[in-house]
């Protein structure tokens, strides 16, 4: 192998990192750096452009062109419903007269939620104008409502319809459904976890939880009933025409995205909660929201191609297979860097970015991608509770109505649910069966 092209490849991952915190957009750092590198690996500026038109026209013929715009769209539909605050109100009903019940509603809410949008960025917006108010009425602590709500809200990323695993597919060519199908028990797992990790929080840190002890009552079972009908009803509908045409082989991702836009809009009009300017709004965000990502996908395409020419993924791949590294030590360096690199970049690009360099080298293991996948975006994820990056923090930040609400209480918020997030990582490591059960 030309030690100039590795060279020229190390430089390149240098390069990137330079130009994101520069301020470069991502996606432009991918493909300027690609471009550039290509080039002085070949030194023809023909074979940098041809590079370019191939990649684009490859990533454009994806399924994923399609079934991006089509679940982001459902999903911003389903924000301007209000169909996040249906979902909250019955999740209160039913945790009320419990201490700590209101942590407890929001995760509840919030696992359901992502199943109809697939967003962490949606699902913490949308609950920190519901949730915290709500429970700063009833005298929590703040730092513990703003924490459950960034806590819970990285649920969008792993229970399907999930964008993150998407991109995921696309960057190593794997099913689109397997990945969802793959989400669904880590997604229930990390919830249920946030719901104990919340009821030993009230057990051992009764401060840092705060709320009125109502103590337990027995719930108005009429109202439930009222509730679960006109409140959670609609999203369960919604819900069984996603995940439920895809898992039943009824509809493709695509055809499952474009089914679940049609049945939210028709369900927020039938609300009256869906006007022309709320669906001229979710196109326009559709198209931002889109064209950032598929602008992604295309410079992550040239980026990997660009790697393949330096040789930099078999070089490292020969590297691990040259110091017999174990799979336990491989495992727990590399989640060490996707922790690291979590808090400062956001998780499209630490997938972009490092999946397509460890590829290779997964291959002396025998690990199987779609498991490889979900322990990616869970390790990633975790980033989004943590500073200086934290983004989920800062849309909270942004998003809640109280001045009084620091970034640091957001971030000391989201700690213990990020410890919850790094506990529950090691078990679907350990147990890799759990993502691989649907399968």
């Amino acid at each position: 192998m030309d030690i100039n092209s590795v060279y020229v490849g190390l430089a390149s991952l240098l390069a990137i990192v330079v130009l994101i915190y520069s301020g470069l957009h991502i996606a432009v750092a991918l493909g300027l750096v690609s471009f550039v590198g290509v080039f002085l690996l070949k030194g023809n500026i023909d074979v940098a452009l041809n590079l370019l038109s191939l990649a684009m026209a490859d990533s454009v013929t994806d399924e994923a062109f399609a079934t991006v715009p089509l679940f982001v769209m459902m999903g911003l539909v389903v924000s301007r419903c209000g169909l996040g605050r249906d979902v909250y109100e019955f999740g209160n009903a039913v945790f009320q007269e419990v201490r700590g019940g209101l942590g407890l509603a929001t995760v509840a809410a919030n696992a359901i939620f992502a199943a109809v949008t697939g967003s962490s960025i949606a699902s913490a917006s949308v609950f920190a104008k519901v949730a915290i108010p709500e429970m700063i009425r009833y005298r929590y602590n703040k730092r513990f409502a703003v924490g459950v709500v960034a806590g819970s809200s990285v649920l969008g990323m792993i229970i399907p319809p999930s964008v993150m695993l998407i991109i995921y597919a696309v960057v190593t060519e794997q099913s689109v459904g397997a990945m969802f199908l793959a989400g669904v028990f880590p997604g229930l797992l990390l919830a249920v976890a946030f719901c104990v990790g919340i009821a030993l929080m009230v057990r051992f840190m009764p401060g840092f939880v705060g709320g009125e002890s109502t103590g337990l009552k027995r719930p108005n079972l009429g109202l439930l009933a009222k509730l679960a009908v006109s409140q959670l009803g609609p999203v369960v509908l919604l819900v069984g025409v996603v995940l439920g045409g895809i898992y039943g082989g009824i509809l493709t991702p695509v055809e499952s995205g474009a089914a679940g836009t049609v049945a939210a809009a028709i369900l927020g009009a039938i609300k009256g909660r869906l006007n022309a300017k709320a669906i001229w709004g979710a196109l326009v965000d559709t198209g931002h929201i889109t064209a950032n990502i598929l602008f992604l996908i295309i410079a992550a395409s040239i980026y990997s191609r660009m790697l393949g020419i330096a040789g930099l993924p078999t070089l490292f791949g020969e590297w691990l297979a040259a110091i017999d590294m174990s799979f336990a030590l491989f495992m727990v360096l590399y989640v060490l860097l996707m922790l690291a690199l979590g808090t400062i970049i956001d998780t499209a690009s630490i997938i972009l970015i490092v999946v397509p360099l460890f590829l290779p080298a997964l291959e002396p293991f025998g690990i199987n991608l779609i498991w490889f996948g979900i322990v990616t975006v869970v390790a990633a994820e975790i980033g989004l509770l943590t500073p200086p990056f934290g983004i989920s923090c800062f849309v909270i930040k942004a998003t809640v109505d109280d001045p009084s609400i620091t970034l640091n209480d957001v971030f000391m918020g989201a700690l213990p649910f990020a410890a919850v997030m790094l506990v529950v990582l090691v078990i679907l490591i350990l147990f890799p069966q759990i993502s691989l059960a649907l399968l």
